[in-house]
């Protein structure tokens, strides 16, 4: 069997002929299978849908629980078999239920990552390379330059902060799936135990989380009645990087905007955000992370979605792999 008829990008996403379903669709579609929770891959109104039970969880509460006619969960490293495609889901590293998702059929297997990382994360799973002959990666960071600190040294340049200005409020900006409590948990591993005030926007994904079993340390509402003490000096807000310059941010003392995103490399980011202390952050895999994840999967062929396609093709191509980008729209890289 050829790669391009078990999976081929359609203007709905990659589509699987002879088992009649989508990966990640970016419209509805009868029978999707969905790699996470983030907007940009989990959308409401599919008839049915494969995932893991976290991601169905989490699809639940941003779309409410009739975001599909009918869904069914999977664990990681179960097979099902779909009209002769054998399909299961394996740990992508992103965020909690992330998956990347394995297709085989007439002994060709083709894996289809999502979005990944590689940097240990207490939130998740940790990220399984799986053997394939076809690999598509994700290449939101697919360019030499983007290569990712460590973010333990990265969270500790906030806690600097912290001590350095007292007076003054850390609004942390971090996508509310994934980031925010991924920087939550790391202000913990750090040894920063004070009370975290959080965004109403964040308080049910941050609660689902706790509710798996992941430590988030005390969090408060940072809307509380009669204000808070202090104005919030010297403490740490998490919301959505949407806040900055918005009035919500104005009852916080001399407030400070922080910003958590491997986007932050880049300085005019920064600088067009309004950001004053950049995080070095990110969801995703970097430069080396993909090159390395590339060659863990022995994959004699690469396709490469959303992103910096073309130097990973290029890449592949002077290391005597076959690649193509897939061109795929709807995915978002910007928010991350």
């Amino acid at each position: 069997m050829k790669p391009q008829n078990l999976l081929q990008p359609r203007p709905a996403g990659l589509y699987c002929p002879p088992g009649d379903f989508y990966i990640d669709p970016v419209r509805p579609v009868e029978r999707a299978l969905i790699t996470h929770g983030h907007a940009d891959h989990a959308r409401a109104g599919h008839g049915h849908v494969l995932a893991t039970r976290e991601t169905l969880d989490i699809m639940a509460l941003r779309y409410g629980t009739d975001f599909a006619r009918s869904r069914q969960a999977i664990n990681y490293g179960e097979t099902l078999t779909l009209d002769g495609v054998g399909i299961s889901f394996h740990p992508a590293g992103h965020v909690l239920g992330s998956a990347q998702i394995a297709v085989e059929k007439n002994g060709l297997r083709i894996v289809a990552s999502g979005d990944y990382k590689r940097h240990p994360d207490q939130t998740c799973a940790a990220f399984e390379p799986v053997r394939c002959d076809v690999f598509i990666t994700e290449a939101t960071f697919g360019l030499p330059v983007f290569v990712h600190p460590d973010p333990l040294q990265e969270i500790r340049r906030l806690t600097a902060s912290l001590t350095q200005f007292p007076d003054r409020a850390h609004i942390l900006g971090a996508y509310s799936l994934g980031k925010a409590q991924r920087v939550i948990s790391l202000l913990r591993t750090s040894g920063y135990d004070t009370p975290i005030l959080i965004h109403g926007a964040l308080e049910k994904l941050c609660r689902y989380y706790e509710g798996q079993g992941i430590d988030l340390g005390e969090l408060e509402p940072a809307t509380v009645e009669g204000g808070l003490a202090d104005r919030a000096a010297g403490r740490v807000i998490v919301a959505p990087p949407s806040v900055f310059g918005e009035r919500w941010t104005r009852r916080f003392a001399d407030p400070l905007n922080v910003f958590a995103s491997g986007w932050m490399r880049i300085r005019q980011r920064a600088k067009q955000r309004g950001v004053e202390l950049p995080l070095i952050l990110s969801d995703h895999a970097d430069w080396n992370e993909l090159i390395a994840t590339i060659r863990e999967t022995e994959a004699g062929e690469v396709w490469v979605t959303h992103g910096r396609e073309e130097a990973i093709v290029r890449w592949c191509e002077l290391n005597g792999i076959k690649a193509r980008p897939l061109n795929l729209v709807g995915y978002e890289d910007e928010v991350e």
